[in-house]
């Protein structure tokens, strides 16, 4: 999953009213745990402690199913067994969890020209293993990694929900979207509880539901470490993502390469860069900070059209300036 450049503060926007005296009194309630290598924490608005306990504890328990399904840190993981099949010329059922997350990358794939791709495993497995040595891939890893890389190498059937994997040697990663997905679903079991207003943060992919009671919107603040830029946002029924590399990263001979890698070159990207975007579903904001990020300011302006429920923030260092680009919405 990818570190956060621009920091995200949550705190609340309250104005002038009060709730009906009829409207039953709702409390703030919030809990913290570790999941999918990061931290998660579940804020909401309930009726009492018992409620926010039982909806707390099922929210864990999706969590943990999907992690079960999307993780490709996890031996036994269900996109794992499904990569273990590549290239078998076999099509193979999947569950509703997995056909979903992977339906959605395939389509921002295939309308971002590959600049995110599900498939890009190989290449992440070579990329994670240099971060963490500081050792750069043989050119010969790296070809050998991008051959099996390409979401037209993903074949999707949405009527019998089967999935194949063209080539051997693919492997799946759905990093770059599955927190965002996770936040959904997670934020569709609390409304299947009547619970309404809450805010979910994983790891910095935040989503916000309906504003707390007698509230205009949830307050995010955000700064980046990098410019000291500060700038607040008031949320609700929406996502935002920030990705950046500001913390992971990988110096070689001079060159500074992002942990943020462009699935079409194969290489980690040589400058910084940093993306926030704010979109309707949490799936749709984590997989576009890895869009908006490869692109660069100056494709952005165009990309963006392609993904016009998006709205996005964009720094970019080249040749030791720092430029800045934001869309209108945002």
């Amino acid at each position: 999953m990818s570190s956060r450049t621009l920091f995200l503060l949550i705190s609340l926007w309250s104005w002038a009213g009060h709730s009906p005296a009829s409207a039953q009194p709702m409390g703030r309630y919030q809990f913290r745990r570790g999941l999918m290598g990061t931290q998660f924490t579940l804020t909401m608005y309930a009726p009492d402690s018992l409620t926010a306990s039982r909806a707390n504890a099922a929210v864990s328990a999706r969590m943990d199913t999907l992690n079960q399904v999307m993780s490709d840190y996890l031996d036994g993981s269900e996109i794992n067994r499904l990569s273990a099949t590549s290239g078998s010329g076999k099509w193979v059922p999947v569950s509703r969890d997995l056909f979903n997350v992977l339906a959605k990358a395939h389509t921002i794939a295939r309308l971002s020209g590959g600049r995110f791709d599900p498939t890009v495993g190989p290449l992440s497995l070579l990329w994670r293993r240099a971060v963490r040595r500081g050792e750069f891939p043989a050119r010969q890893q790296r070809r050998q990694a991008h051959r099996v890389v390409g979401y037209r190498l993903l074949e999707l059937d949405s009527v019998t929900r089967l999935v194949r994997l063209r080539r051997a040697g693919m492997r799946l990663d759905v990093g770059g979207i599955g927190q965002g997905f996770a936040n959904d679903e997670a934020m569709q079991v609390l409304h299947q509880l009547g619970i309404r207003s809450a805010l979910l943060d994983l790891g910095g992919d935040i989503l916000a539901g309906d504003a707390p009671p007698d509230q205009s919107g949830w307050r995010l603040g955000i700064g980046s470490p990098e410019t000291g830029d500060t700038a607040t946002l008031l949320l609700h029924n929406q996502a935002i993502t920030t990705s950046g590399d500001l913390y992971r990263h990988l110096d070689y001979r001079g060159r500074r390469y992002s942990h943020i890698m462009n699935p079409r070159s194969g290489l980690g990207l040589r400058h910084f860069v940093s993306a926030t975007v704010s979109a309707p579903e949490g799936w749709q904001a984590d997989a576009l900070t890895k869009v908006f990020s490869v692109a660069g300011l100056r494709k952005s302006r165009r990309l963006i059209r392609r993904f016009p429920y998006a709205n996005v923030r964009l720094l970019e260092r080249k040749s030791g300036r720092l430029h800045r680009w934001q869309s209108t919405a945002f």
